[in-house]
């Protein structure tokens, strides 16, 4: 796992001299500090999973065949893009969030003399894929049904993104609003298509397979994205900082978390109006009675009852498929995030 880890950062330097390097655009050095800066700080700092699913995914759809460096190389590089296309939205997500921090630094946007020129920023990011897919992919029989792929995703993410934030907006904020469904749309147009469905079409699509024979890939997929931000939500109360990597927010953001949705449709009366009361609420004592409330209702072990049953739910559709590879691919994903502690 390092080494493949090694090599995909190696290609992260290439993609990058050549950004730089971009012939559509006459460059200074000022302009190619920027945009160096910019990159180094923004792209590679995650965990890298959603870049490196694509070559894992990639290796288990040619069933053990030996990889060519250039089938490396362009899986790696397909990463990349999902990669740039996550250090886009985080970008001006935390502009909109008006958030301090991202993976353990400040945004990007509060660091001195950037500020609002991040939106640009954001825009460059997301104009880079495409700049990436046409010089590595543009005579592959399947580029175009790349570009397709990765304007299809942007536009699902974005209009999740939307959904969620007029939900949230300030001064009107109403908890009956909340529910499994809206919960469920948000999470699927947010997190599922670009986290999970994205890596493994990229991976099919250099298979040689078309995406319309696998839309019960993409279906199980969705699911296993909707079940992940589901521990995510839960994680952001019940977590351990530590382990988790971050002071959980929801309650005093008001989010259309899973764990508020599921109290709604489980508490009495009063239990209803003290949620109402406390949700949302930046008070450290309102938050901690929304929490004494969630325990109060079982509320983890209405979790691990769902996690149990999406674990099995999951495992009954990937093995109806009838490709082992894809089978393969599938339980991979699945066994990186079942009974996930972070």
């Amino acid at each position: 796992m390092a080494d493949l880890k090694s090599t995909f950062l190696k290609v992260y330097s290439v993609l990058k001299s050549e950004l730089l390097e971009d012939p559509a655009f006459e460059w200074t050095d000022d302009s190619r500090q920027w945009v160096e800066r910019m990159l180094d700080y923004n792209v590679p700092g995650g965990k890298l999973n959603r870049g490196l699913s694509v070559i894992d995914s990639y290796k288990l759809l040619k069933e053990g065949k030996q990889l060519t460096e250039e089938e490396i190389f362009l899986a790696s590089s397909l990463g990349w893009c999902i990669e740039w296309l996550q250090a886009y939205f985080l970008v001006l997500d935390d502009i909109m969030d008006n958030s301090h921090t991202r993976r353990g630094q400040p945004c990007w946007f509060r660091l001195p003399k950037i500020g609002l020129i991040a939106v640009n920023d954001g825009v460059i990011l997301r104009n880079h894929i495409p700049r990436i897919l046409r010089k590595h992919f543009r005579n592959k029989p399947y580029y175009v049904d790349l570009l397709d792929l990765f304007n299809e995703v942007e536009f699902q993410t974005a209009s999740g993104q939307m959904i969620d934030l007029i939900t949230t907006i300030e001064g009107e904020k109403d908890l009956s609003k909340y529910t499994l469904s809206l919960h469920r749309r948000i999470v699927q147009y947010k997190t599922a298509y670009y986290s999970f469905y994205l890596s493994v079409a990229c991976a099919l699509l250099m298979s040689g397979e078309q995406l319309d024979n696998h839309i019960d890939v993409k279906n199980i997929l969705v699911d296993m994205g909707i079940y992940f931000q589901v521990q995510d939500d839960y994680l952001d109360c019940f977590g351990d900082p530590e382990t988790v990597g971050k002071i959980g927010t929801d309650i005093e953001d008001f989010k259309c978390s899973w764990l508020v949705v599921k109290a709604l449709e489980l508490c009495n009366k009063e239990q209803k109006k003290a949620l109402h009361e406390n949700y949302g609420k930046p008070d450290p004592a309102n938050v901690a009675k929304v929490k004494a409330l969630y325990k109060e209702l079982d509320l983890q072990g209405v979790f691990a009852e769902y996690e149990s049953k999406s674990y099995e739910k999951l495992v009954t559709s990937i093995e109806a498929h009838p490709s082992k590879a894809v089978q393969a691919v599938l339980k991979s994903f699945l066994g990186k995030i079942y009974k996930r502690q972070k």
